[in-house]
């Protein structure tokens, strides 16, 4: 190996040994975003599946703060080095996401995943508005459930089929039973 393959090899090192999996710029504009409005979280709960970003217990509510590469957004692009590798994990984390988000699911929580790239600041208001209407509809039903068990009938609070999610996973949304 040349030296010049070493420098590389170390610049390469020290930039993966840089990125963090928890407070994330994303993440932070999240959060604050949350704090700055009066709602109140835990943070990177371990103890349920996937270690919810910010997990919401009065909502019933995780939310994952995805960084679109690490997760396969569909607008990345794969690296041109080492592309069978890149293209393996990022498979295995979307893969690993979907069963979290399932588990979390049948455990009676939503899930709303929220994507690095909503939260330019162009559209981080958009995103955050979004992220809050999933919040107060999750608070209405689970109020609905204390007062009123028979929710299977026509429901006030679901959505038409026009509405556009932008901040979560359409088909994670779901009220538990």
């Amino acid at each position: 190996m040349t030296t010049e393959d070493e420098s590389k090899k170390q610049q390469r090192s020290y930039v993966m040994s840089r990125i963090r999996s928890k407070d994330t710029t994303p993440e932070l504009t999240v959060r604050h975003w949350l704090f700055m409005h009066g709602y109140r979280y835990r943070k990177n709960v371990r103890k349920l599946p996937g270690t919810p970003d910010v997990v919401m217990r009065k909502y019933s509510v995780c939310i994952f703060v995805h960084g679109c590469f690490w997760h396969g957004h569909e607008h990345i692009s794969m690296p041109k080095t080492n592309s069978d590798f890149w293209s393996k994990k990022i498979t295995r984390n979307r893969e690993r996401d979907g069963q979290n988000k399932k588990q979390l699911m049948q455990m009676g929580w939503n899930v709303i995943t929220v994507w690095e790239c909503q939260l330019t600041k162009a559209c981080v208001e958009q995103t955050m508005s979004e992220v809050e209407h999933w919040l107060n509809r999750s608070l209405l039903i689970k109020a609905g459930m204390k007062f009123n068990r028979d929710l299977s009938a026509s429901h006030p609070y679901t959505l038409q089929e026009d509405d556009s999610i932008i901040a979560a996973d359409p088909d994670l949304i779901d009220t538990p039973e």
